[in-house]
């Protein structure tokens, strides 16, 4: 029994059904591989991490320092103002 169906459109494209997106665990910007395998079409997800798990990689597992709002705002108007000050 088939998971799912899709259609084809004249240029060639599918759309995936929600049902099998969620299986799979991907969504928009995710990259999808098609093997073979026996004569048989396999679709599976081309990576398996997160971006939690990249930044984890990266970073580990310490938090960044907290900020408040205030911070926050100064830092965006600190960047504005050197990206757009004239030179």
């Amino acid at each position: 029994m088939a998971l799912a169906y899709s259609k084809v459109t004249a240029q060639g494209q599918i759309s995936v059904p929600v049902d099998v997106l969620r299986k799979l665990g991907v969504g928009p910007g995710s990259i999808l591989e098609w093997n073979e395998d026996d004569g048989k079409i396999v679709v599976q997800r081309s990576a398996r991490f997160t971006s939690e798990d990249i930044h984890r990689a990266l970073f580990g597992r310490r938090l960044p320092k907290p900020r408040t709002l205030d911070d926050m705002k100064k830092g965006i108007r600190r960047r504005v103002r050197d990206r757009y000050a004239r030179r």
